[in-house]
């Protein structure tokens, strides 16, 4: 395994015969994030190991993203709360888009912003500041539909298969966007990362997780041979009770699905 430079990056196993399964996902995380402080591309906060990494020209993967039709024609966009994700969010507010942000673990659902002041409303501080917290299915109606979906990510690859840093949320907050019907199941989901998070194996995936369409690094768009089909909403069967228990807009949805199947 080694990185091959910019366009390149890692590269796990060459042989065309291996199989996803044969690599653990945070086997490939682990690859990632030790490349990522190895070659000294890796931004605060630290350690870059257990999370979304920041990186080096992450405002130039943003912008670069800001020449896609998908983001031009979008007027509603959800982006994650993650550090490099901070200027694709900054450059939605400055278009004027409405920016839709799901708060840390989705403890307290969603912030939707526009008209704010887009320098400080893009950190996950200024955003709590100018938001406006959507807690409940009645409040995340206001939202209407999502045009363009922003994700971070650990690794990626041509495909569309992503890992993010092994906690769910990215893909628990795209299931509840579509079990409201605010979400299309073709959304273009949208990736931004540093050339090395890049891999050119298949990765592990499971039957809740959200493939992208379109991967964005400093120097270059991969648009994605996509594969597979996206989750049309919540797998209850294979959702934590962890998370269930400390996510109040899971409990309303399961209970608003409870009486559904009573009725």
């Amino acid at each position: 395994m080694a990185y091959g430079g910019i366009g390149r990056g890692i590269v796990i196993d060459n042989r065309s015969s291996r199989r996803s399964s044969d690599v653990s996902k945070d086997r490939y995380r682990r690859i990632i994030w030790d490349a990522l402080a190895r070659e000294k591309v890796a931004l605060p906060p630290y350690p870059v190991h257990g999370r979304i990494p920041n990186f080096i020209n992450a405002d130039k993967a943003a912008s670069l993203l800001a020449t896609l039709d998908e983001w031009k024609r979008a007027r509603v966009v959800k982006v994650n709360p993650d550090s490099p994700q901070r200027w694709v969010r900054m450059n939605a507010l400055r278009e004027g888009k409405v920016l839709i942000m799901p708060t840390p673990r989705i403890r307290d659902g969603f912030l939707i912003l526009k008209g704010v002041d887009a320098v400080r409303a893009s950190t996950i501080k200024g955003a709590f500041m100018h938001g406006t917290m959507l807690r409940s299915v009645d409040e995340l109606s206001h939202i209407k539909h999502i045009d363009l979906i922003v994700e971070g990510s650990v690794a990626v690859n041509a495909y569309g298969e992503r890992l993010g840093k092994g906690e769910g949320y990215a893909e628990l907050e795209f299931a509840i966007l579509r079990e409201l019907g605010l979400v299309d199941g073709d959304v273009p989901i949208a990736t931004t990362v540093h050339d090395i998070q890049v891999v050119e194996d298949r990765l592990p995936q499971e039957p809740y997780d959200v493939h992208v369409d379109v991967i964005v690094t400093p120097t270059r768009l991969i648009m994605v041979n996509r594969m597979g089909s996206r989750p049309s909403g919540i797998i209850w069967s294979m959702l934590d009770g962890a998370k269930l228990s400390s996510i109040p807009l899971l409990q309303e949805l399961k209970s608003m699905r409870v009486k559904r199947d009573l009725s």
